[in-house]
């Protein structure tokens, strides 16, 4: 009865496929990907048809993830400290010190809480017999559970009266569960999500699950050690104790001091920290060892040896070249099995045998021959098929998928109730990472004839944690990111009033002759020798390669905005992305020489956006960032294009108005800098009156303007309309 009303509702989502990528389009569902040395951001493609789970097989699907997580745990544990299972020959010790993935940095190390793998990424198959396999254990930095915990969201919205009729296990405490497992483990201070940078391929994942926490989002620059304690600095230099970070980059990076000295996307003396149980790292440094695909052959020993159970879940059949019997089972059947490299993650490093001409087979057993413990080898599990819509026909298509159930480890170990079900992009293929083009699908866990399940009233808790999000502070704010603030209020004004004020001109240029629209690119420097108008004019809205267009000014916007979540929330960053999607709309229609009158839908965004902010609950501290940057541009492009004074006192009150909600406040050098260049200006221009009211602010923050140095900012507050505007 429940699977049927669930497959259902299922069918009414495959309807609705259109709507919901849409939603997932305009509040920047995305994953990164690097192509020829280039970084691209794709949305991740999804797929309505999901994967449906029945009550009794999660239930069982749920013990025997505990029991293997819990195992994994005890034996980091112990290779970290007694190494027991090593002296009892359970695992022979040179699969332990050669895995690429053990650091002697962290013997002797028990983490706060005693907790290694407080987030475990467990990657499963089910075979057509219907048993579920383990394929790998991802105990270092997992990724991908807000895929489905945002198109849950989305897909609730779009048939909430059918999910209201069908009983699926809620999937929304996953923040809850995360942020309770990392207060646990805390040791005194703030929780942040440490990010390597905008450009990782799981940013948009690190920036949802700040927001979702709470956590502040911060970056390598935004943490210091000192005294063995590690420091989030706000935009004035002032340092706020961390107790616990989740960190979202690799062992080998995240310390130049104790690991990789040539990282520059590290935070020195963190690992000193660590050791001296100053802060806890989620997940542990040093969680590779467990992880490895080699050590994976010995999980089912360590659940014997750890707990004195029996296996629940069952691992592929493995073979390890490095033992002679294994190694001649492999050799002999090169054409019938799977090998993996151990050293390769996200799909690579994956061979089918049977893929390979006589050549190539004979290279790779030459290859494992030389290197035996770098490879596996493992049956091939014929997993279970499910339908995708085919995004070409829209017809149903059997796709192979996976399952990666996330178990998150505090005081105690939880399962949680979804998953990322993760499709190959072609029919047959075996492979369904994201890097090799897969894509997702959510994964419906069905509740018990009983009713829905909630875990220790998970409703309640994750609505607090929301509010929470909401409530960052100017005292949380990074010196990087209060750039980011004011130029976001500067970049979308620009992008605003430049397009309302390029349409009278346009409109002139129709009734007359080019000549007409001059004095429009003369206020903005910008060439005057139309040869190509047409060009001109389209160069100017849509070239996102031209500095100066309204496209460019649209996307820095974005690049300003998008680091920003969880100050300001998905649901107010929504109307910057539709901004980029519009202009991109727009330059099409252009093309085609068609409705100009689309960009119309840029400034309709940009309305909004504003609007929002000023109606949120956002910090007043940090929305007078945003406005005093958005005043500051209207100031500038008001003056440029001639507008009378009675004009610009609305602009120039505003102003005021923000710069009095932070009286007495430290001031970014932005601010300061960007104010002493339009005085500068504006005597030029005729406005000598308001430069003098401009000074006078000027003078007020003078003493208050924040000395510390904006240390990685990159190219994001750099893409401006001419070279001579701030």
């Amino acid at each position: 009865m429940i699977e049927s009303a669930a497959r259902r509702l299922a069918h009414e989502l495959v309807n609705r496929r259109e709507a919901i990528n849409r939603e997932l389009s305009r509040n920047g569902v995305r994953f990164g990907i690097y192509k020829n040395g280039e970084y691209h951001d794709r949305l991740f493609p999804y797929d309505p048809v999901p994967r449906i789970i029945e009550s009794d097989e999660y239930d069982e699907l749920e013990k025997g993830l505990k029991q293997r997580v819990n195992a994994l745990n005890a034996y980091l544990k112990d290779i970290y400290s007694d190494k027991a299972i090593i002296h009892d020959g359970v695992v022979p010790e040179e699969y332990v010190y050669t895995s690429a993935g053990y650091f002697p940095q962290v013997n002797g190390v028990t983490p706060p809480g005693g907790i290694f793998a407080h987030i475990a990424g467990e990657d499963l198959v089910q075979g057509e017999d219907g048993r579920w396999w383990v394929l790998e254990d991802n105990l270092r930095i997992p990724s991908g559970a807000s895929y489905p915990l945002f198109v849950r969201d989305i897909e609730r919205r779009i048939s909430p009266r059918l999910f209201r009729d069908v009983r699926i296990r809620d999937n929304r405490e996953y923040p809850r569960l995360l942020r309770k497992a990392m207060d646990f483990v805390s040791t005194e201070g703030i929780a942040v999500v440490l990010t390597p940078g905008r450009y990782n391929s799981a940013f948009f994942e690190h920036a949802y699950l700040a927001e979702k926490t709470g956590a502040a989002l911060a970056f390598p620059e935004d943490l210091e050690v000192v005294d063995n304690k590690v420091y989030f600095l706000d935009y004035a230099g002032k340092r706020h104790r961390v107790g616990v970070v989740y960190r979202r980059l690799s062992d080998e990076f995240l310390d130049p001091f104790a690991f990789n000295p040539d990282s520059v996307i590290g935070v020195p003396g963190i690992l000193s920290a660590y050791r001296a149980g100053n802060v806890a790292i989620v997940n542990a440094p040093g969680n590779g060892a467990a992880d490895d695909k080699a050590v994976y052959y010995f999980v089912p020993q360590m659940i014997k040896y750890y707990l004195g159970e029996e296996p629940i879940l069952n691992n592929a059949p493995t073979y390890m070249p490095m033992f002679e019997a294994d190694r001649k089972e492999v050799l002999n059947r090169m054409g019938e099995l799977v090998i993996k490299d151990v050293a390769e993650a996200g799909g690579y490093g994956v061979v089918f045998g049977s893929s390979l001409d006589a050549a190539a087979r004979e290279e790779l057993a030459n290859r494992i021959k030389e290197e035996p413990r770098r490879f596996i080898a493992q049956e091939v599990i014929q997993f279970r098929d499910i339908d995708v819509v085919d995004p070409k026909t829209g017809e149903m298509s059997p796709r192979k998928c996976d399952l990666r159930a996330f178990v998150v480890t505090g005081k105690n170990t939880h399962v949680w109730y979804s998953g990322l079900t993760r499709y190959s992009s072609v029919p047959g293929q075996m492979i369904v990472n994201s890097s090799q083009g897969g894509g997702f699908k959510d994964t419906w866990v069905l509740a018990p004839e009983s009713g829905v399940e909630h875990e220790y009233g998970a409703e309640t808790q994750v609505v607090n944690l929301l509010n929470q999000s909401r409530r960052h502070s100017l005292s949380l704010v990074t010196a990087s990111k209060a750039d980011n603030l004011y130029w976001l209020g500067r970049y979308t004004e620009r992008a605003f009033t430049t397009l309302n004020q390029f349409f009278p001109f346009y409109d002139r240029v129709m009734d007359t002759d080019v000549d007409a629209f001059r004095p429009f690119a003369h206020a903005l420097d910008l060439p005057e020798d139309f040869e190509d108008f047409d060009g001109f004019v389209n160069s100017f809205l849509y070239d996102g390669s031209n500095p100066d267009s309204v496209r460019s000014a649209v996307t820095s916007a974005f690049n300003n905005a998008v680091i920003l979540r969880p100050e300001l929330s998905s649901r107010l960053l929504q109307y910057v992305e539709l901004a980029m999607t519009n202009i991109t709309d727009a330059a099409k229609y252009a093309a085609d020489a068609e409705d100009i009158y689309k960009q119309r839908d840029i400034t309709d965004d940009m309305l909004a956006f504003w609007g929002g902010i000023e109606n949120s609950p956002v910090d007043p501290t940090l929305k007078a960032f945003i406005f005093i940057g958005k005043y500051l541009e209207r100031i500038d492009l008001y003056t440029r294009f001639g507008l009378t004074m009675e004009e610009l006192e609305a602009p120039l009150k505003k102003l005021a108005a923000y710069s009095m909600t932070l009286d007495g406040m430290p001031l970014p050098s932005c601010f300061a800098d960007g104010l002493s260049w339009l005085v500068g200006q504006l005597p030029s221009r005729g406005y000598q009156e308001v430069a003098d009211l401009l000074k006078k602010y000027l003078d007020d923050y003078s003493g208050r303007v924040s000395a510390l140095a904006i240390k990685d900012m990159g190219s994001l507050s750099s893409m401006n309309m001419d070279a001579k505007r701030p």
